[in-house]
C-alpha cells in the first residue's frame, strides 16, 4: 500500500513541472528544456473498471501524453521501470477550504439590531454577500495539510472560502509544495453560494427564506447593472436636480 502511495506522490511531483509561459522571476538559472518522463512496464488502472497490464505511461512537461501498451520511448525521455507495481490516478476533493484564511467569527453580538453592513469600503449592503471574493487571491499552500491529503490519494482539490451566502469564486489547485502560481490550475473555478451566512453579525437573513431571498435579489441586481440600468438612474436624478 505504502508503495502504490509513493507511486502517486511521484504522479503529483511531476506535475508541478507544467510551465507554459515564464511570469515569474526565476532566482537562478532557468532551464527551458521541456522534461519527458516514461514509466514503464507497469499495472495502470486507466479508471475504475480499465486496467493495463505492462503498460508504458508518459508525462511532458507535468501532463500525462499517452498511456497504453507497447509505446514507443521518446529519446530525451527519463525512464523508470515499474515492473510489479501500481499506477493509479489521484483523487479530485470538490469541496475544501485548503489554504484559505481563517474564518473568525464573532461571539459578542450587540444587542441592538443590525440593519447594514459594517464592512468598510465599497461593498454588498448585506454582509453575508462576498461575491467578490476570489479564493486564488487569497490561497496559501499548507504543506502539512497537503500532504496528509496525498497520503489519502487525493491530488488536486477545488478550495472554496466558507463564509457568507454568496461566497465568490473558488480555485483548483494541485497539492503539492512550491509556489501557489506555479500549483493553481483553474483561478476562477465555479461561483460558490450556501445557505449560511456564516461570520456575518447583520440580523438579516435569519431563515432559509430570507437566504435564499437575497441570493434572487442579488441576481436581479446584477442582471440590473449589466442592463445599465444605474445609467438610467443617473439620467432621471441628473433631469430632477436640473
Amino acid at each position: 500500500m505504502i508503495r502504490k502511495l509513493l507511486l502517486v506522490a511521484v504522479f503529483i511531483q511531476s506535475s508541478f513541472l507544467l510551465h507554459a509561459q515564464e511570469t515569474f522571476p526565476v532566482n537562478g538559472t532557468t532551464d527551458p528544456r521541456h522534461t519527458t518522463y516514461v514509466f514503464a512496464n507497469a499495472k495502470v488502472h486507466v479508471d475504475y473498471q480499465t486496467t493495463i497490464d505492462s503498460a508504458t505511461l508518459i508525462v511532458r512537461d507535468g501532463k500525462v501524453v499517452d498511456v497504453a501498451k507497447g509505446l514507443s520511448i521518446p529519446a530525451d525521455a527519463v525512464v523508470f521501470d515499474l515492473k510489479g507495481k501500481h499506477i493509479y490516478p489521484s483523487l479530485i476533493d470538490m469541496f475544501t477550504d485548503y489554504g484559505m484564511p481563517e474564518v473568525k467569527r464573532q461571539t459578542d453580538f450587540d444587542r441592538y439590531p443590525q440593519f447594514i453592513s459594517n464592512t468598510k469600503g465599497a461593498y454588498d449592503w448585506n454582509q453575508a454577500v462576498r461575491s467578490e471574493y476570489e479564493a486564488h487571491k487569497n490561497i496559501v499552500v499548507d504543506t502539512k495539510k497537503a500532504d496528509e491529503m496525498r497520503r489519502m490519494g487525493f491530488g488536486t482539490v477545488n478550495s472554496i472560502m466558507r463564509d457568507g451566502i454568496l461566497r465568490g469564486t473558488s480555485t483548483v489547485i494541485l497539492l503539492g509544495d512550491g509556489r501557489e502560481n506555479d500549483l493553481i490550475i483553474r483561478d476562477r473555478a465555479a461561483a460558490n453560494y450556501s445557505f449560511d451566512k456564516g461570520s456575518s453579525t447583520q440580523d438579516y437573513p435569519s431563515s432559509l427564506m430570507g437566504s435564499i431571498a437575497l441570493i434572487r435579489q442579488s441576481f436581479y441586481d446584477a442582471k440590473w447593472y449589466e442592463d445599465g440600468g444605474y445609467k438610467e438612474g443617473i439620467q432621471y436624478f441628473s433631469r430632477r436636480n436640473q
